[in-house]
């Protein structure tokens, strides 16, 4: 490869729907939003999950007894990023109509959310969360959705 030329980013995304539910987004859909969320190579599966295995999972890895929106599994911590993303379908709708967004909306938001903690950001301190929220905003922005941590009041919905 020659000086200056930069490759694009190798990013594997598998997308798998487990749960049957309404206004689940496209694979391709949610495929888009992850690439947009990933700066480095990575190898992700992105699984759309149920209320009951969505609280599995949190129970086995997080010791939390309920379903949760984004679950996010790290398995490489360095570029390439390798991980699994649990998204699980009736929290994100159930939250959508309770913040009054759209359900395409939020499940932006929680696929940007999880690749952001695959590669790295965290929301434990407010420095972190900020920066974490930064990119957020940006990428779901691109994308024509609105800030995903502004009230629904001021966003005229």
């Amino acid at each position: 490869m020659k000086a200056g030329i930069k490759r694009p980013a190798a990013r594997h995304i598998d997308v798998q729907c487990a749960a049957t539910a309404r206004n689940v987004p496209t694979p391709a859909r949610i495929r888009q939003w992850a690439r947009a969320a990933l700066a480095n190579d990575a190898r992700v599966t992105i699984r759309i999950v149920g209320e009951a295995e969505g609280r599995l999972l949190n129970r086995s890895y997080r010791n939390r007894d309920y379903a949760t929106n984004v679950l996010t599994f790290i398995f490489r911590d360095a570029p390439p990023f390798e991980g699994d993303i649990a998204l699980c379908a009736p929290v994100i709708t159930r939250e959508a109509r309770a913040q009054r967004k759209t359900v395409a909306a939020h499940y932006a938001h929680m696929v940007v959310h999880g690749l952001l903690h695959l590669q790295g950001y965290d929301h434990e301190n407010s420095r972190d969360a900020a920066a974490m929220e930064g990119c957020e905003r940006t990428l779901l922005a691109r994308f024509g959705y609105p800030d995903p941590y502004r009230p629904a009041a001021a966003r005229g919905a």
